[in-house]
């Protein structure tokens, strides 16, 4: 049986497959269940996003639409969580 496309998050099939189709609907669930984590995972770890929303809370703290004190705790989150996609990212490719 052939090795599954780990980059792709392909599913070979085989002679396995064709004398056991049982199994099949087991690889799809699996092959699914691959897709949903690489997808939330991507989202999750979007440094785009991060950046994003700490403009907007920028932009709004300068409008006067946050006071001083609100934008410093908002700020101290977004920075927090950008640091941490970043450390995710650096231990990932290790």
């Amino acid at each position: 049986m052939a090795e599954p496309n780990k980059e792709s998050g392909g599913t070979s099939f085989g002679l396995t497959d064709i004398l056991f189709p049982i199994f099949l609907p087991i690889k799809g669930t699996i092959w699914i269940a691959n897709k949903l984590k690489e997808t939330a995972e991507a989202e999750v770890t979007d440094e785009s996003k991060v950046r994003e929303e700490l403009l907007n809370l920028q932009m709004r703290f300068e409008m006067d639409e946050v006071n001083e004190e609100e934008y410093k705790k908002k700020e101290a989150k977004i920075l927090e969580r950008l640091e941490a996609i970043r450390k995710y990212k650096e231990e990932k490719e290790k």
